[in-house]
């Protein structure tokens, strides 16, 4: 049918980005050219030419030279037309635009990385741990090479059951084992290799690098029971590396489904057929990957060749893999994916994954041009004195939604900070907009401390210091134990109840405001008073606005659009989807990023709800969508639906708008934020929600590309910039939990101005005092959020009340604050 056509095209012309491969060895060298097709070793490999992916991958290959279909006939190919010429060839003939090398594995006569670089556009290097250690035992020799992320065979030396608790006295005890065993070094000590794994750990997750994990078969050094990544799961169960991305390699054949059950449950996980496709039958290769999609989110699943030795192998890698990419996908497309959603899964799968991950930019999409630019030195050298960085920020973001943070030297951050954290007053949670101490009625005080442990999987360079880097944190009682009113663990807490997963894009407006003296004193006024979306209003910021943008992308934060918004000097950003703590952290970050050069610039940028009471405010709207294995949950999938969206969708918003009242506290959570929250502004005064009405404070949303009748997902707009943006979601998210146990309905929607129909719809809050009054009487935030966390905000909130009904224009000083 044309709709397969139209899939097979999508699948060979994807580009592929090759996530898991070896050197390519010299024409001369002693591994045997029968290594190309099988894991097998000494006198096994005469058993080779008489298995099918023998003689299925000969004939492809001597197909692409032109030569008779025998080893004899290929071998004599290679040697009379030179190494050179035949991995110029299959490379090609692969349109791989970029290989990721594993060069710990120890080959005759083998090629540098950097001979590599002439065949492909982008060559990166994985680090094998094991190896690293051993080198430095045998030869005392350190690496300060680029790399892109570390890979462990302690399923061939130990197994896979990780001790992540094994002690340093076993660790010693280990390597004096290994020590006096002699040369060449061999690490088998299972304390050892579990010590290094886990120190690697530390260090790839500092660092934010990938960990690449030898899972299933291979050949006959490894004991195959010790290589199910099920025995990986008190690892993955280890707080202290929940963060660490680990890529189990090979399809965990023959334990595929067991690999995809992990990838499903655990953020972390991420799974790579490479050496599966092509080693494995056509069947093989076939129910492997089908069983990787079977839970897997297909964002998850990544392709690589896991080449070795010969061009060849890198060519049936990727040939093969398209091969069946196709295959699969064509099954789902009968019954669970549409064409467009297929042919996009074949570009996740074969580079678009794995460039998130191993973040790998690309500057061109055309094959055999320079299409991959060289990673980001800020996230992958490992010793970052080394690019200059002298301080480190450590930040968090208090009750009251101000950004704070602590400064410490380079050195004292990895040598002290990223094991132990700095100290905090308990004090820090209890404070509000206008008084750096704890309010009344918090249960806080200036007694007791707490520690910041930086979240070191948020490291960057700061794009307007790039002397500093800045690095967002936790707050733990002790290193390890999460303190109950950490704004980011209440998040991330919220969020492990609900299975699917909360996705969710940000638009967040501020104004550029300039300053003026008058009567002698400092006033801030709107950078400009253009109208909405002004052309002329655009390009007089747009010196500010690139650079915002170019920040942004230094931060691997999307920016999906950007322009000037209704009131005098106002603009937004929209931020592209993601999980939802990242969008807290990108939430964050943006801010960060949009005043530092606003200030860069002589301006000022403000995210205060009302700026000017006879202007137009501002907000911080949320997009939110729910998926499960990488499929959008909330949209309808029939004409059947109620309203095109789905009943987990319908129930998790009909529990926001049950229990939006309370939010409010967390989304607008200072007495300004009711001055934005008007009748007639767009801002969503009445508790209600509506088809594509952005009076309503719930608009459900269906952009472009969204099937006729469906619903991908639904705005909140009573969400602005002075929310503390983890708090403001666990909210929400909280509420949609409470919405989907009780199987909640949604009214009828309202389609015209609620403030038309006042007398069928009920006002949201229309002060402070009223949310924290529905705050207070909501059961169900308090037993999700916590009852401690619960009384910290509400006691800030009051304090916000009192203080700012008392000092009637204090509100004007909010521009300092956010």
């Amino acid at each position: 049918m044309d709709w397969f056509a139209e899939l097979k095209t999508g699948v060979e012309t994807a580009e592929l980005v090759d996530a898991h491969a070896h050197n390519i060895v010299a024409l001369d060298s002693a591994f045997p050219f029968v290594n190309c097709f099988s894991e097998a070793t000494g006198a096994a490999l005469s058993d080779v030419p008489h298995t099918i992916s023998f003689k299925r991958s000969l004939k492809e290959i001597a197909e692409l030279y032109g030569s008779k279909s025998s080893l004899d006939a290929v071998q004599e190919y290679r040697f009379r037309s030179g190494l050179e010429s035949v991995t110029a060839k299959c490379l090609e003939a692969a349109r791989i635009s970029a290989v990721l090398i594993d060069d710990g594995l120890e080959l005759d006569k083998k090629h540098e990385i950097e001979w590599h670089k002439r065949f492909v556009p982008f060559v990166g290097r994985i680090l094998r741990i094991e190896r690293v250690a051993e080198k430095i035992l045998d030869e005392m020799i350190t690496y300060a090479d680029k790399i892109v992320g570390f890979k462990s065979i302690a399923a061939y030396r130990s197994g896979l059951e990780i001790n992540t608790n094994v002690s340093t006295k076993d660790a010693q005890e280990g390597l004096n084992d290994v020590l006096q065993a002699g040369k060449p070094v061999r690490i088998t000590n299972k304390n050892l290799i579990d010590h290094i794994f886990v120190h690697a750990l530390e260090v790839a997750q500092s660092f934010d690098l990938p960990m690449q994990i030898h899972t299933g078969f291979g050949d006959k050094d490894l004991d195959l029971r010790l290589s199910n990544p099920l025995h990986l799961r008190n690892l993955l169960e280890d707080s202290r590396f929940s963060r660490c991305r680990v890529v189990l390699l090979h399809a965990s054949y023959p334990f595929s489904k067991e690999a995809s059950y992990l990838a499903s449950v655990y953020p972390q996980v991420y799974l790579d057929f490479g050496l599966a496709v092509p080693k494995l039958s056509f069947h093989g290769m076939l129910s492997s990957v089908k069983e990787l999609l079977e839970l897997a989110p297909i964002k998850k699943v990544m392709f690589s060749t896991d080449g070795c030795g010969f061009a060849e192998s890198f060519y049936l890698g990727a040939k093969k893999a398209r091969e069946i990419v196709f295959a699969v996908l064509r099954m789902h497309a009968l019954m669970d994916l549409s064409i467009p959603e297929a042919i996009q899964a074949a570009k996740d799968i074969f580079s678009e994954n794995s460039r998130q991950l191993y973040k790998i930019k690309a500057v061109s999409g055309s094959f055999g041009s320079n299409g991959i630019t060289s990673l980001s030195p800020t996230k992958l050298n490992i010793n970052a004195s080394l690019q200059g960085i002298s301080f480190v920020r450590i930040m968090w973001v208090d009750a009251s939604g101000q950004h704070r943070c602590r400064v410490v030297p380079q050195k004292r951050f990895h040598d002290v900070v990223v094991k132990n954290g700095v100290g905090l007053t308990c004090a820090s949670m209890a404070m509000s907009s206008h008084m750096d101490g704890p309010a009344d009625g918090t249960n806080l005080s200036g007694v007791g401390e707490i520690r910041l442990i930086p979240d070191l999987s948020t490291k960057s360079v700061i794009p307007w210091a790039k002397e500093q880097e800045m690095v967002l944190a936790d707050m733990h009682l002790k290193p390890g134990i999460p303190w109950e009113y950490c704004p980011r663990e209440t998040l991330r807490r919220v969020a492990k109840i609900l299975k699917d997963e909360f996705n969710l894009a940000s638009r967040m407006s501020f104004f550029l405001l300039r300053s003026v003296l008058m009567d002698g004193k400092e006033n801030w006024v709107p950078f400009d008073a253009t109208p909405y979306c002004s052309t002329s209003s655009f390009d007089a910021a747009f010196p500010i606005l690139s650079e915002v943008v170019a920040s942004l992308q230094s931060l691997n934060i999307e920016v999906e659009q950007l322009h000037a918004e209704s009131g005098h000097g106002q603009f937004e950003f929209a931020l592209g989807y993601t999980t939802c703590t990242n969008a807290a952290d990108n939430l964050v970050f943006t801010r960060e990023v949009i005043r530092a050069v606003a200030r860069k610039h002589g301006l000022m940028a403000t995210f205060v709800p009302k700026y000017a009471l006879d202007d137009i405010g501002s907000g911080s709207h949320v997009h939110i969508s729910l998926s499960e294995n990488g499929e959008n949950v909330f949209m309808g999938r029939s004409g059947a639906t109620r309203y095109g969206i789905s009943k987990i969708g319908e129930q998790f918003m009909a529990g926001v708008l049950n229990h939006l009242p309370s939010i409010l506290a967390f989304t607008a959570p200072v007495p300004n934020s009711y001055d934005r929250i008007q009748p007639n502004t767009w801002s969503g005064a009445y508790l209600c929600w509506g088809m594509e009405n952005r009076e309503a404070p719930l608009r459900t949303a269906c952009p472009p590309g969204t099937p006729d009748g469906s619903i991908s997902n639904f705005e909140i707009k009573v969400f602005d910039g002075c929310a503390n943006p983890y708090l403001g979601l666990a909210a929400i998210i909280a509420a949609g939990i409470d919405g989907l146990r009780k199987h909640s309905t949604l009214p009828e929607p309202i389609d015209d101005n609620p403030d038309n129909v006042k007398d069928k719809v009920q006002r949201l809050p229309q002060s402070l005092t009223e949310s924290v009054e529905a705050l207070e009487k909501d059961d169900v935030l308090r037993d999700l959020i916590g009852e401690k966390l619960l009384v910290a905000i509400t006691g800030v909130r009051k304090a916000e009340i009192r203080y700012y009904s008392e000092n009637k224009d204090a509100w004007k000083n909010l521009i300092y604050k956010y």
